[in-house]
């Protein structure tokens, strides 16, 4: 008699994606903490470096993440494009917690430096591992955050729509 073994309980199934999420949310919540903690008295002035590193990176990331996102997948070409946005996008989440302009602090828009600083490691790892759907998760949600918060970054009153538009 062959038995088959039990079908993973939902909660074991999603154990990994919940710890993950956890994970995430504990880091973010210390990083705004610090990011409060650490606003000062005085008015914060993001660096000239800070800014130019920051649109160094994010600027060519963005073409770059679309044809890693559409071009065809495990060739030399997508694997070579994607370790160049990999590390832009990196640069870039690290970079970001220099910028400061509408809140002179850490604020909301930090959370995708957050999870672009687990997300890419995370899809790295699963690409290793040859958890492909996992991978293309994780880069397809990195190049979704770097929209989006390309769109916060339009705001007005930010640094970017002044320096387009005058």
């Amino acid at each position: 008699m062959t038995t088959h073994a039990a079908a993973a309980s939902p909660i074991r199934r999603y154990t990994p994606f919940i710890r993950a999420v956890a994970q995430t949310a504990a880091v973010t919540a210390a990083v705004l903490a610090l990011g409060y903690l650490m606003r000062g008295q005085g008015e914060y002035r993001t660096p000239a470096w800070a800014l130019w590193i920051h649109l160094g990176t994010v600027i060519p990331a963005v073409p770059l993440g679309a044809f890693v996102l559409w071009a065809p997948k495990g060739t030399r070409g997508h694997k070579a494009a994607g370790r160049v946005w990999a590390l832009l996008m990196l640069v870039t989440a690290i970079d970001s917690f220099w910028l400061r302009g509408l809140t002179g602090g850490i604020g909301p828009i930090h959370i995708f430096s957050v999870i672009t600083l687990y997300s890419i490691p995370m899809g790295i790892w699963h690409a290793r591992r040859g958890n492909i759907i996992a991978h293309q998760r994780a880069m397809r949600g990195v190049y979704i955050g770097l929209i989006v918060a390309g769109a916060f970054a339009m705001m007005p009153g930010r640094f970017l729509p002044d320096l387009l538009f005058g």
